[in-house]
């Protein structure tokens, strides 16, 4: 079955190099060369939506513009492009935040996704004046899209929750269609809200027998709850005409970062209380305890699967690294396993865009895993495969 794909938007801004930061980092923390202007972004976005991606993601946090507003400002920018907000329940009301979602609906018919982030890092959540615990974030998270999706239902909701209390809330148009929520956790807490919520569950990229792991795990969750759930992977790529060239860009990327950066950085990402944090981190930590990081094969964890990212970066902090067919070969696993959208990014985002929009989908193209966006005419052959090895 054909699969779908997003971008992301580095709305901290751009870089030729790794930019830090991320999940788990204080404002500003992040470095990067390029600006993330309204009119970067949307070479970005028209780019991904000639390409036939479904949508592109905007995240939340202090490290980066916010993604609501980012996103109204860049769908005048396209025409059919979905954008995949990220945003917090609890740090706004879940009335206000039905009427925003159904606000933007509105006006962008079906181009509005959400991605539910409950939060993995207390001293950012304090930030934005949100004092709970995780597992309290969690509960609250559930209140929140039970009145949400209630909303958007055109009921009119009352609830006294131990988090949430409305009275009489009730949306004067509600959104049409609703908007699919994506929804990511790792934690023991997450599977069950996921289940009863979530359109979309989403995972980092570990190896594919780890999210084979979660799948099943979500999956049993859902049923449960007599629901069924589609799956997504964030993940980094960097895709050439040969393995050797993507490989060496690999190298490049670590050739730049120095011993006090790494250290500095993992500092900070290990403060997180976010479960998946603490798997991406595990993935490299090995690699950082004996020295060998700054060899860009050995954070090779699984075939094309580089922990190269996360040394600096929060969040996604891995790469499938490759010959265009390699990247291709490691997506169709991906999608044995039960993935069924992809959610990509590169760096620097627009040129690295180009060379997986030019190089992967054709090759996922002629396999029958994707299929959408615009196709002119039937090419004689597929442009810059190169050789796989």
């Amino acid at each position: 079955m054909p699969v779908k794909l997003h971008w992301f938007l580095p709305t901290y801004g751009d870089s030729r190099l790794i930019v830090g930061g991320g999940h788990g980092t204080p404002a500003g923390s992040a470095h990067s060369d390029r600006d993330a202007s309204i009119d970067y972004l949307g070479s970005i976005v028209r780019a991904a939506e000639s390409f036939g991606f479904t949508g592109a993601l905007i995240p939340t946090g202090a490290w980066c513009e916010d993604a609501f507003i980012t996103a109204a400002l860049l769908a005048r920018e396209t025409t059919s492009l979905a954008f995949l907000v990220a945003f917090r329940p609890g740090l706004v009301s879940p009335t206000l935040s039905a009427q925003m979602a159904a606000t933007f609906a509105r006006h962008a018919p079906g181009r509005l996704l959400l991605n539910v982030v409950v939060g993995g890092e207390a001293h950012e959540q304090r930030s934005f004046g949100d004092f709970l615990d995780k597992d309290a974030r969690y509960e609250r998270c559930d209140e929140f899209l039970e009145v949400v999706r209630r909303l958007w239902a055109g009921e009119t909701v009352t609830l006294d929750g131990k988090h949430i209390q409305v009275e009489e809330a009730a949306l004067a148009l509600p959104p049409n269609p609703i908007p699919p929520l994506y929804f990511g956790g790792s934690s023991k807490a997450a599977g069950p809200v996921a289940a009863k919520h979530s359109d979309v569950y989403l995972t980092w990229g570990e190896p594919p027998e780890a999210v084979q792991q979660k799948i099943e795990w979500i999956r049993k969750e859902a049923a449960d709850e007599g629901r069924t759930v589609r799956f997504g992977i964030r993940l980094h790529t960097i895709s050439r005409d040969t393995a050797d060239e993507a490989w060496a860009q690999a190298g490049k990327f670590v050739d730049a970062l120095d011993e006090e950066t790494v250290s500095k950085a993992q500092a900070g990402l290990s403060r997180s209380q976010s479960e998946g944090q603490k798997r991406m981190l595990a993935l490299h930590e090995a690699n950082r305890a004996n020295g060998s990081w700054n060899d860009a094969r050995s954070l090779e964890i699984a075939p094309n699967l580089w922990a190269g990212v996360g040394l600096v970066r929060g969040g996604a902090g891995t790469a499938l690294v490759g010959s265009h067919v390699e990247v291709a070969d490691r997506i169709a696993e991906y999608a044995e396993v039960g993935i069924d959208e992809f959610i990509f990014s590169g760096y620097p985002h627009l040129e690295e865009l180009y060379w997986f929009g030019e190089g992967v989908v054709p090759v996922l193209r002629e396999r029958g895993l994707f299929d959408a966006g615009r196709v002119d005419s039937a090419p004689t052959s597929i442009p810059f495969l190169g050789t796989s090895r």
